[in-house]
């Protein structure tokens, strides 16, 4: 008998640097899209990850363990992470076959933090690569803490780091700003908000850094940085709070738009239902445009009017 061809298959590879809530997401969009009637397999690809909160159908830890690779090789955490990755990338046989059982799922994997994996190092990019050869359209979901936002250094280098992520990994993208419910702990924004979701002119991050002795020094390297940044254009964050369901909701909708994803009937009416208990009776979610005008800015939606018009 002729095998039937496999159905195309949807997920978010969640990557990002350690500590920025890659974990805490998954668990949070997992039971998110189950309220919406999606049926979701989350996919934990970091060996190093203990105790995890969620339901895990695949554990890359039951192919290699962290520990067992630094005991047997004498490597550190960081070589033995790396070797892991390889070591699954030589063993994809394997991670095929826990996937394909788990057609019709949605899936959310759950990567290693380390950065080097997704700015140069050339193991996750194949194995992402391979997926796509197994008809799974992954988003690359990118974490990074807000609280970045309040140093403009640090915000620099996250722009950088965000910018290789972007190139190296060769997926659809959506960066994410995380614990965003926690951003006024952090310390006061040099500019709102918007300035950072949407990386404005960058030439008022260097006015800021030359008030510091310290960065004063370094001006030039700094301008070479931006305007690498703003050269490529292709930058941006979504504001998230795991915690607001209004929040996950925008983070979805980018998501579903970058790989495809196109949900049914019974989904919508799931979401309408949900988002509707969330933010009171008033809520419509009847369609696309509704939500453009929630989210939009005036001046957007003027163009976008304009737009519908012709």
């Amino acid at each position: 008998m002729a095998r039937a061809a496999p159905t195309t298959a949807f997920g978010q590879a969640v990557i990002g640097p350690p500590g920025s809530g890659k974990t805490t997401y998954c668990l949070g969009m997992s039971e998110f899209l189950r309220a919406m009637g999606r049926r979701v397999a989350v996919v934990n690809l970091d060996p190093a990850n203990e105790g995890l909160p969620y339901e895990c159908a695949v554990d890359v830890s039951e192919l290699v363990g962290l520990g067992d690779v630094m005991d047997a090789l004498r490597l550190g955490p960081n070589g033995g992470l790396l070797y892991c990755m390889e070591y699954l990338e030589a063993n994809l046989d394997w991670l095929r076959a826990k996937l394909d059982p788990l057609r019709g799922h949605y899936f959310l994997f759950d990567c290693p933090g380390q950065v080097e994996l997704c700015t140069h190092h050339g193991a996750l990019r194949s194995i992402f690569s391979q997926m796509a050869q197994w008809d799974l359209r992954l988003t690359a979901v990118h974490l990074v803490d807000s609280h970045y936002c309040t140093d403009p250094a640090k915000f620099i280098s996250v722009l950088c780091t965000s910018l290789a992520t972007m190139l190296h990994v060769e997926l659809p993208h959506v960066n994410l700003l995380s614990k965003m419910d926690l951003i006024e702990h952090y310390g006061k924004l040099a500019f709102n908000l918007d300035y950072y979701t949407e990386v404005l002119d960058l030439s008022y991050l260097l006015d800021h850094l030359a008030s510091d002795p310290f960065f004063r020094h370094y001006r030039q390297l700094n301008e070479k940085l931006v305007q690498l940044i703003e050269d490529y254009s292709l930058v941006s964050f979504i504001p998230l709070n795991i915690q607001d369901k209004e929040s996950i909701q925008r983070v979805l909708q980018a998501v579903d738009k970058a790989n495809g994803y196109c949900f049914g009937v019974q989904e919508q009416r799931s979401l309408e239902a949900m988002m509707s208990a969330a933010m009171g009776a008033d809520f419509h979610f009847s369609s696309t445009l509704g939500i453009q005008e929630k989210y939009l800015a005036p001046s957007d939606q003027s163009v976008e009017q304009e737009t519908m018009k012709l």
